[in-house]
This record gives structure tokens, C-alpha cells and sequence, in this order.
């Protein structure tokens, strides 16, 4: 009998492998360095060591594999396609490679999706089948469940909420990562830093732009800087316009919000809730539904790619 579930997250810096129980209980946990520029090869033998570090000597007694990657990859063919993070790892067969290794039924997600599953059964959607999941970080990822099962589309390149088109202006077409990602918030801190403005950001960074990041601008904004608190709170409205879209596609129950800008709390949601009130159809999308923090911290990938084994691959919650 099935008492064990494998979950890898694979990264650009790092990769883990954790040992769940059936309940997505964590009893074992290994991680390592990626080192992607030793090339896809050398970076599959190493991600095979560490899910051996903590896979039982029965493999028997395991479920499934579950593995969490950077997209774009096709979950139906368990390829990897051409992750940014991850150079020349195009193509790369990994379902194939892991199950011929341990001879164990394997799942691949994107993270962003593989999040979202995450929160569905172990976090802040628990309960939840219909949900909308958004990571503010670096970039911006979704994950979209609709009716228990997650949306991937025909080549699992579906419900990229992030780059959906938000802003058409003098001819300029952007997405909502372009103008509210972690990058973006810094560049328009740095922009109005070099006309002058006066910001606890400068002091923050010793006068050097090039170090000034969204964490330092949150940080500005979490002592009161006026320019920070604005810069925050207009990324909050531009996800909240997000939201809008994914609430007129895909009417959900509850909207997740997860990654490291999302932690300067109602300084981002205060304005994504405001926005998401004004622009929305009509108050049956959105009076009954909330959107909150997400509930699980950094084994979110970790927990996520078990549950792709719990729901056979995003199937079924």
C-alpha cells in the first residue's frame, strides 16, 4: 500500500526534494544547488540524487512524484520547454528521465500552477474548488482551478494571468508583469528617484540606484515614505485590474495572493480590493468573494508538487 509522496521544486538557484505522507505532512526535506550553468545533463543527475536522498529504499510504498518547474513546460508530455532561468534546458524529457530512474508515476507543473494547488489543499483555498491564484514576485505567475481541476490548456501553457494585456498607451502595449512585478516597482521607484524626488528609498540604498529593489522599496513604504507607499499601492491597483480580468473569466470563489511583494499586506491589497470593487462587472462577482494573503510560506512549491500526485497531475482536487 501507497504511504509515501515525493515532491521536487526545481529552481534557477536551488533545488529540493521533500518525503510527504498522504496528508502532505513533510517528514523529510534535502535541497542543493541547481548550478544551471553546468548544463541540463549534469543538472538532471544532480535533482536525481537529491529526490534519492529522501525517496525509501521500497519505492513500492511511494505514490507518485511530483515535480514543480519553471515554465513554460507541457505537463501532458512531461517536458520541460525553455525556462529563462534554467539556459538549455529545452526539450528536456523530464517525467521520463525520473520515472526510468525510480520506476515511480511522475507529474510535472509549473510553479505557478503547482502554487496554486498548493493553497487549494493545504492553504489559504482550502475548500475552495474554484480559485484564482496570483504570485507577485520577480514576475508575476497564476494559477487558475476551475471546478477542481487546473486549467493548463492545450500544451499546458494556460492561464498566464500575468501576461495578460493591461496597459495600451501611446502606441506602447504592456502586460501586468511588465507594470506591477517586483522589477517594474523598482524601475519606477529608480525613475523618480533621478528627477529628484525626495525618498527614504536613497537612504535606504546609500545613495547607490542600481541596489534598489522592491524589497527596499516595501521596506521604505513599511516606515511610512510617501513615494514607496504610492509606488505599492499603485501595483496594488494594476493586480487588482488583473483580478478583474481572471474574476470576468473565470468567476471564482477566492483569489490567492502569494510571493514577496505581496508581504507589505494592505499597502498591496487595500488598492487590489478597491480596484476590483470599481471595475468589475457587477458585485456578484466579487461580494462573495474573498481575496487574501497566501497561507503556505517557501515549501509552497515543495507541498504544491505533492499535491500534483494527490490530484494525478491537477485532475482533481
Amino acid at each position: 500500500m501507497s504511504e509515501f509522496i515525493i515532491g521536487v521544486d526545481l529552481g534557477g538557484t536551488q533545488m529540493r526534494a521533500a518525503l510527504f505522507d498522504t496528508e502532505l505532512n513533510m517528514l523529510k526535506r534535502v535541497a542543493d544547488l541547481t548550478h544551471a550553468e553546468l548544463g541540463p545533463e549534469r543538472g538532471i543527475e544532480r535533482l536525481l540524487g537529491v529526490i534519492a536522498q529522501v525517496a525509501p529504499d521500497n519505492c513500492e510504498s511511494v505514490m507518485g512524484i511530483g515535480v514543480s518547474a519553471p515554465g513554460p513546460i507541457n505537463p501532458h508530455r512531461g517536458t520541460i520547454t525553455a525556462p529563462p532561468n534554467l539556459p538549455g534546458w529545452e526539450r528536456i524529457p523530464m517525467r521520463k528521465r525520473i520515472q526510468e530512474r525510480f520506476d515511480c508515476t511522475t507529474y510535472l507543473g509549473n510553479d505557478a500552477n503547482v502554487a496554486a494547488l498548493a493553497e487549494a489543499t493545504r492553504g489559504a483555498a482550502q475548500g475552495y474548488r474554484y480559485v484564482v491564484y496570483l504570485t507577485v514576485s520577480t514576475g508575476i505567475g497564476s494559477g487558475i482551478i476551475d471546478d477542481g481541476h487546473l486549467v493548463l490548456g492545450s500544451e499546458g501553457l494556460g492561464a498566464e494571468a500575468g501576461h495578460t494585456i493591461l496597459v495600451v498607451n501611446d502606441g506602447r502595449v504592456s502586460d501586468l508583469e511588465e507594470e506591477a512585478a517586483g522589477p517594474a516597482i523598482a524601475e519606477k521607484a529608480v525613475a523618480r528617484l533621478q528627477a529628484g524626488a525626495e525618498s527614504r528609498i536613497r537612504e535606504l540604498v546609500d545613495g547607490d540606484l542600481e541596489q534598489v529593489t522592491a524589497q527596499i522599496v516595501g521596506q521604505a513604504a513599511a516606515e511610512g515614505d510617501p513615494l514607496a507607499i504610492e509606488l505599492i499601492r499603485h501595483a496594488g491597483f494594476l493586480v487588482g485590474l488583473g483580478i478583474v480580468n481572471m474574476m470576468h473569466l473565470f468567476n471564482p470563489q477566492i483569489v490567492v495572493v502569494g510571493g514577496g511583494v505581496s508581504k507589505t499586506g494592505d499597502l498591496l491589497f487595500e488598492p487590489m480590493r478597491e480596484a476590483v470593487k470599481r471595475y468589475t462587472l457587477d458585485p456578484a462577482y466579487y461580494a462573495d468573494v474573498p481575496i487574501v494573503p497566501a497561507g503556505l510560506g517557501d515549501d509552497v512549491a515543495l507541498v504544491g508538487a505533492g499535491a500534483l500526485v494527490l490530484t494525478r497531475g491537477g485532475s482533481s482536487l
